[in-house]
């Protein structure tokens, strides 16, 4: 089960940041605003990116056999430098949360997540990318399957657990001192991650 634990922490690790689309699922969540839709269609649409990553990486690596360690130290300097950015943002301490009010139609709901979903290039560089790179470890496709459902179940409890929660995370979240720590717990994760496949 070791492939399915890391593609659950791996993918954790990752969306952990803060960005446009946790944002948006937060403050739809605050809002109470179609959250079962939104959640759904956020992790489903993780989920085909990861797969299609986890497989397509695969079939590159199988026509040129030397492009899994080229992402293997690929991944590693992204992990690296990511970490150090998340290290970073945790020292200036410059957090803004901004929580919009009112609620939105249901079609423009889908079109601005859907917009926060694909026109967003580190969605492609975390999934296509480097949960593709992280899963060049593995050999055999079923540990590669393995590794994509974890990463998948990962995504799935994120969006639902954000969008569900927020009413109760809402004074956390926004809380410049729980940024900051997020962000220093994520900046460890990522260096961890970056040292496992250095050594693996």
């Amino acid at each position: 089960m070791q492939p399915f634990f890391t593609g659950f922490i791996s993918l954790l690790s990752l969306i952990l940041a803060l960005g446009a689309q946790n944002v948006f699922v937060l403050r739809q969540g605050l809002l109470r605003n179609h959250v079962f839709v939104i959640c759904l269609f956020a992790s489903v649409s993780d989920t085909l990116l990861i797969w299609t990553g986890v497989i397509s990486f695969g079939m590159v690596s199988d026509i040129a056999p030397w492009i899994g360690q080229f992402m293997m130290w690929a991944g590693v300097l992204f992990l690296g430098g990511y970490g150090t950015l998340r290290f970073r943002a945790a020292y200036h301490g410059e957090y803004e949360l901004e929580l919009g009010q009112g609620t939105q139609s249901l079609s423009k709901t889908m079109l601005t997540l859907a917009a926060f979903t694909f026109l967003n290039p580190h969605v492609y560089l975390d999934t296509l990318g480097l949960i593709g790179a992280v899963s060049a470890q593995f050999m055999s496709m079923p540990d590669k399957y393995l590794f994509a459902a974890g990463a998948s179940l990962g995504s799935v409890l994120f969006f639902f657990s954000l969008g569900y929660g927020a009413r109760s995370l809402a004074p956390i979240m926004v809380s410049p001192s729980a940024w900051r720590i997020l962000d220093i717990c994520v900046g460890v994760t990522m260096w961890v991650i970056a040292a496992l496949l250095i050594i693996s």
